[in-house]
């Protein structure tokens, strides 16, 4: 399976590079680059990537807004988006996790790591480095309350426990161990919990399991 990517990157540099790297790759074809986040928009409309890797800070329109605009509009198979970012604690990655982006990378990520993360994301696994990950939540999650904290009532007990268990981290495998469930089972039941609350990623999920109190933040009472 080849893996269609679209690199939006207002630094024509990275995004050079970035194109040249997958270019080379086998496995991944570019189908688009874009210099700004409202090019990237257009271009996921007609291109449809598998995987996006969004620049967060460019002009005209951000890789956050982009990436909300992106998921909103590609009903039910969206793209993945993966954010390039500068910093490992950026409040605008949690924006965009919250927004629905399935990942992060840092912009000096090794070529091979991060053609890597292209494939693991187009599989349909998440790219979160779990203690980064985690010590980007517990430092914004208390200053954003979830709009769905009053939806979670809509959640049955067993899946309100598939949520709580992905807010920690666990594989659809691991949560299978867990709960005694075969994985197929436990994919519908996560299937059903992101349709239930609106989410776009797995990552979304884990945010909203730390927003809704599902999960208590260390040191959090």
């Amino acid at each position: 399976m080849t893996v269609r990517v679209l690199v939006a990157d207002d630094q024509a540099l990275i995004r050079a590079g970035l194109v040249a790297l997958f270019t080379a790759a086998p496995g991944l074809e570019v189908v688009g680059e874009a210099a700004d986040g409202a090019e990237a928009v257009v271009l996921a409309a007609g291109a449809s990537p598998d995987v996006i890797l969004m620049d967060i800070r460019m002009p005209v329109l951000d890789g956050i807004a982009a990436t909300r605009e992106i998921l909103a509009a590609a009903g039910e198979d969206p793209p993945k988006v993966v954010v390039l970012t500068t910093f490992d604690l950026d409040e605008y990655v949690y924006s965009a996790l919250a927004g629905g982006a399935s990942g992060f990378l840092l912009k000096d990520t090794p070529p091979d790591r991060i053609i890597a993360a292209v494939h693991t994301i187009a599989g349909g696994d998440v790219l979160l480095a779990p203690r980064i990950t985690q010590r980007l939540i517990e430092a914004h999650a208390q200053r954003y309350r979830s709009a769905v904290v009053g939806e979670l009532g809509g959640l049955t007990a067993r899946e309100t426990e598939v949520l709580r268990l992905v807010g920690n981290g666990l594989s659809n495998g691991q949560i299978a161990q867990r709960l005694v469930l075969s994985e197929a089972t436990v994919k519908t039941h996560v299937k059903r919990v992101m349709g239930k609350l609106g989410l776009s990623s797995r990552a979304q999920a884990v945010v909203v399991a730390y927003e809704t109190g599902l999960i208590v933040a260390a040191g959090g009472g």
